[in-house]
């Protein structure tokens, strides 16, 4: 749900206190984003601490939590917040990482399903995290206990509950069982 008139850029939508809700920036316009609910919550957990300890233990670079904002593009501005990001370590600026919004697009970005998400809506997200340079999606699907793995529009796998998750080739030897996380 649009909850704006006029175009807000990047630097606002930081700016802007919490009071509990929380906004995307698509193209200066602020959206609305629903609190998520205790499976997408802990779906998404699964994933990031799982993506987190094999990105730490073979020093492969950064990731990121859900609320953490990228900025896609400017004028007018794109922030989006996935449920989970890593930025391989050649790409990171370098340095700290900044208090403020990520720059740098991330290598492989994850979305979590919530009830309200309807399919078209997934796919169109999907395809702007690609068309703006993100090399691999995860969509995974509490309901289904499935993850779509998409690193094209059209290059799309499935991965069912009893399988594990292969994170080739962004994440070569990352494994995981979608036993694990749903």
């Amino acid at each position: 749900m649009s909850t704006s008139t006029r175009s807000v850029k990047a630097e606002d939508l930081l700016r802007m206190p919490d009071k509990g809700r929380r906004y995307e920036l698509v193209e200066g316009e602020l959206i609305d984003m629903a609190p998520a609910g205790g499976r997408h919550g802990h779906v998404a957990m699964q994933i990031g601490w799982r993506l987190a300890e094999f990105v730490d233990k073979n020093r492969l670079g950064a990731t990121f939590a859900a609320e953490t904002g990228f900025i896609l593009a400017r004028g007018p501005d794109t922030v989006r917040a996935p449920d989970a990001a890593f930025i391989a370590a050649e790409r990171l600026p370098p340095g700290r990482i900044t208090a403020g919004f990520v720059e740098t697009i991330p290598d492989l970005v994850v979305e979590v399903a919530s009830p309200g998400d309807t399919f078209p809506e997934l796919q169109a997200k999907t395809k702007e995290w690609l068309r703006f340079g993100v090399r691999m999606v995860w969509i995974a699907d509490p309901i289904s206990r499935s993850i779509a793995v998409y690193l094209a529009p059209e290059e799309i796998r499935t991965f069912e509950y009893g399988d594990e998750l292969v994170g080739e080739p962004v994440l070569p030897g990352f494994r995981c069982s979608l036993e694990d996380i749903f």
